[in-house]
């Protein structure tokens, strides 16, 4: 069986592991960029400061996104007695 040097095998994994990246990266750059938005927004300067410094693929933003930046109602309670 006669081997193609045109194109080395390892080349074809290389593209690959290229896109898979780019990918990756464009995921992470995408929810580190709406929680960031909300951390902001929100005041959480302790969760602004661990979402940049820390890249988890995402994790991190979506668990922020979705359990600590929703903004507690605030209840127009009446004072007793009148």
């Amino acid at each position: 069986m006669p081997v193609d040097w045109s194109c080395p095998f390892w080349l074809g994994a290389f593209w690959w592991g290229m896109w898979v990246i780019a990918l990756a990266v464009a995921w992470e750059m995408v929810w580190k960029g709406i929680a960031l938005w909300k951390a902001g927004q929100n005041g959480h300067l302790v969760w602004f400061i661990c979402i940049f410094i820390f890249n988890t693929m995402g994790i991190l933003p979506i668990i922020y996104i979705f359990a600590f930046s929703q903004q507690k109602p605030t209840a127009d309670v009446e004072p007793a007695g009148q």
